[in-house]
């Protein structure tokens, strides 16, 4: 078994705890670099926590090295306080951050973007996702690849009305979503993070060339297949 690297942005996180927690367990992974604004204190001998300031990525791209990089970086523009605030936190980090790994001759950048991202949306968010999927695939790789969970299910620290509703309405009707509209079903963070390593691991029977993009539904399938 060929022993990897691994590094997770975004790690605190919904679905970058679950990420953590899964590449911990998996045997594959000797490493796993944490790279945070703050020390979170992991008890885990895999893990390597590094402190960073987000603000000046480039005294850190040292430490940016490892076989499979996973980003989960992402907020809201509610969270970020302006669209300014959160194209730079939603877009323009993680393609620094993939810049800086492709020159570290990182194997492959698996990234969560969102379902619905294009460059060409008129939703500031959908387009915002898009642009930093097409502007990662511009750098050098062995492997690129996107998941676009739908809804995400999971413990969040902060309660959402509207999606505490929307969870509500798909435990309800979801069973509806069938045939092209499955990709909409809810999909738990677990499923998410478990399908990222899944990718990761078999990325050998996916296109270099192709924009390798991974829906809620298909992120399900994945997981079941590697059963």
């Amino acid at each position: 078994m060929i022993q990897k690297t691994a590094i997770v942005f975004g790690a605190t996180g919904l679905t970058g705890k679950f990420l953590v927690q899964e590449l911990i367990n998996n045997d594959q992974y000797i490493k796993v670099k944490i790279i945070n604004r703050t020390l979170q204190n992991y008890s885990n001998p895999k893990i390597e926590e590094i402190k960073i300031d987000y603000n000046n990525l480039a005294e850190y791209a040292n430490e940016f090295k490892a076989t499979n990089v996973f980003c989960c970086i992402g907020t809201t523009i509610k969270k970020a306080g302006s669209k300014e605030k959160f194209f730079a936190i939603d877009h323009d980090l993680p393609v620094e951050i993939a810049n800086i790994c492709s020159n570290n001759k990182c194997e492959s950048f698996i990234a969560i973007s969102s379902i619905g991202a294009s460059d060409k949306s008129s939703n500031n968010y959908l387009k915002t996702k898009g642009l930093m999927e097409t502007d990662i695939l511009k750098l050098n790789f062995d492997f690129i690849a996107f998941v676009r969970p739908s809804m995400l299910l999971g413990p969040r620290e902060e309660a959402r009305f509207g999606e505490i509703t929307g969870k509500i309405i798909m435990n309800l009707f979801g069973f509806l979503l069938f045939g092209k509209l499955k990709k909409y079903k809810a999909i738990h963070v677990k499923e998410v993070a478990r399908a990222m390593i899944n990718i990761a691991n078999q990325s050998k029977v996916y296109s270099k060339n192709e924009k390798n993009v991974f829906e809620s539904n298909e992120l399900v399938k994945i997981n079941k297949e590697q059963l």
